[in-house]
Formats: C-alpha cells, structure tokens, sequence
C-alpha cells in the first residue's frame, strides 16, 4: 500500500514525512477492518480508499487558513482525519451523530496517537462553538445552504467554511443566503480520481 500512496503524492506534489505516510496507510487499515461490520463506507478496496477518501482529502490541506478546524459530518473521519495527520500543529473537531462512527474515530484516535482530533457525538445544530473555529469543513453535506445555515454559530469572526464539492456547484452558490459571499472557487486535482472536485471557501459578510 506504501507503494501505490508514493506513487498518488508524487502525481499530487505533495511530499509526507514517512510517520505521517504510516499513519495514513494505519488509518486506511482501520477503516477497512472496520468497515465489514460497521458499513463505514461505501468504498470497499484499500487502494480506492487511498485515492477517494486520503489523496481527495489532503489535497485541500494548502487552502486552509488558522489552526482550529471542525469537521462536520465527519462519518469515519473525513476528511478531517487525514488532514489531521498532515497538518499536526492544527487541531480538529470531528463531529458526527451517529454514536458507531464516533466509537471508530476514538479507536483511531488510541491506535494513531492522534493527538490534535477530538472526537464528538453531537448533532452540529447543538454543539456549541467555544471558542470558534477557525474553519468550518464538511464534504458531505446536502447543500452549501444548509452548510452555512446549521453551522453558521461555529466560526470566529474571520473564519471560513470550507465546502468540499464533485462538480463545481454554481447552482448552489446562486443560491446562498445573502449575509454569506463565495471567497473562491477551487478545482482540485487528485490523482486517478474520476470526476471533478471542487472546494468552495464561504465568509460570513461582515454586517
């Protein structure tokens, strides 16, 4: 598995220190044992999640900006896991309501050493952001409206969501509340991955 991660981080240009590329690979284990009694994920193969859930997740890692992140939604950890392991000055709030993810992520947690991920059984309208984030990420909400409108009590002043989209979603940025504004819009290359990818970076407006 090492083999096939060196191979997607050269085409990436991203270069990991070898803990952080064991810890990947660790968690990429984690996930696939657990995943046969649990139902985790949809992706079954280790390979694919290397490409679909690791390289798709740390490919945003260069656009975040601050040092205390929540992941909302997190289910087994993404992406805020694997960003936590690439970026361990920063720390990560996993947040997801259903009680078995969260069980998975305390073991990760324990086996990783993963000391910068807390994770949280909470339904995101509940939890309360004390202090605020720096960013807000999630890559499986329903809409970038419903984004912004459930968690919009979680970041500082001068924080971002970061909403990790397939095809770029012009739609739905027509249609974000009108106290939100589009930062940017990137498009994201991740290797061997079929389809687009997009982040889409959302401030609050400053009223």
């Amino acid at each position: 598995m090492l083999n096939k991660l060196n191979r997607l981080l050269d085409s990436a240009g991203i270069t990991l220190p070898e803990n952080q590329k064991q810890q990947l690979i660790g968690y990429v284990e984690l996930l696939h044992k657990w995943n046969k009694a649990y139902n985790l994920t949809s992706v079954r193969h280790p390979d694919d999640m290397l490409v679909r859930h690791i390289l798709d997740s740390i490919v945003v890692e260069p656009y975040l900006q601050g040092s205390r992140f929540i992941d909302v939604g997190t289910g087994p950890g993404l992406p805020g896991i694997p960003l936590a392991i690439v970026r361990p000055d920063s720390h990560f709030t996993l947040l997801d309501s259903l009680g078995k993810r969260v069980r998975f992520l305390r073991q990760v947690q324990h086996e990783l050493h993963l000391e910068n991920i807390t994770p949280v059984q909470s339904r995101v309208e509940e939890f309360p952001a004390e202090p605020p984030f720096d960013g807000v990420i999630s890559r499986a909400f329903a809409s970038m409206t419903d984004m912004v409108t459930w968690c919009k009590h979680l970041p500082a002043e001068n924080g971002r969501f970061y909403a990790l989209k397939g095809l770029r979603p012009d739609d739905e940025i027509a249609t974000l509340p009108e106290n939100f504004s589009v930062e940017e819009v990137v498009r994201l290359q991740v290797p061997e991955l079929d389809g687009e990818r997009h982040l889409v970076m959302i401030k609050a407006n400053k009223t």
